[in-house]
């Protein structure tokens, strides 16, 4: 089976740990990774603040293309336009492609454990839509969660270790009102251990999760076929 993994930008490191967590899930199965990014959808969200009907009309381009390519999963990498994806899971569902969403899985859990959650991102853009699933996720689950933000700004595009100190310093500002720490971005996943271990807080992050979710997603479609 081929799967897509959908990514806006995309860096050797978050590459590589997506196909980890994606080797583990589905070991023993050999599918065929394909990967597809287009930089400017996130460039674009950045500036707007919000995913802009270009950023959703050349995300869903990148689906096309995925579909196209004969992949039946596709894994959406991006939390920022996680919103458009949603959107278009039930029209793929339709042609038999499922869209799994990298952090949907987190975002649930995050509501099921804990009851005030800090979300962490480097980017506006992502910051906001990830604080909206897991509002609705806890929904969902009859549950009432409080969110509050934190922004490390300054930290996109830094080396690791300086990245891990702007996030640290920006989950130190809420650590005190907060239960657990969510990355809103699967970019951060690196710097989970760094940023727990500093603040003594459970810190959750996207890409085990989503790799997770294709797993069920695959085992769906092997039992329907």
């Amino acid at each position: 089976m081929k799967i897509a993994v959908v990514y806006t930008g995309i860096t050797p490191e978050l590459r590589q740990m997506v196909d980890a967590a994606l080797a583990r899930e589905l070991a023993g199965r050999e599918p065929e990774i394909l990967s597809f990014s287009d930089p400017s959808i996130i460039q674009e969200a950045n500036e707007a603040g919000r995913v802009t009907h270009g950023c959703a009309r050349r995300l869903m381009d990148l689906y096309e293309q995925a579909a196209d390519a004969g992949a039946r999963v596709l894994l959406n990498a991006c939390s920022s336009v996680g919103e458009v994806a949603k959107a278009a899971q039930p029209l793929y569902a339709m042609t038999g492609v499922r869209i799994v969403r990298i952090d949907e899985g987190m975002a649930m859990d995050a509501a099921r454990r804990f009851r005030r959650i800090g979300v962490v991102a480097t980017l506006r853009s992502t910051l906001e839509p990830t604080k909206r699933l897991v509002l609705e996720c806890a929904a969902r689950q009859g549950i009432e969660a409080e969110v509050v933000e934190a922004l490390a700004e300054g930290a996109f595009g830094l080396d690791r270790e300086r990245f891990k100190k702007k996030l640290i310093d920006a989950g130190r500002k809420i650590s005190g009102s907060v239960d657990a720490l969510l990355f809103a971005q699967g970019s951060m996943a690196y710097a989970e251990k760094a940023v727990s271990e500093a603040l003594s807080l459970p810190v959750l992050t996207s890409i085990g999760y989503g790799a997770a979710a294709v797993k069920a997603a695959v085992e769906k479609m092997e039992l329907a076929d």
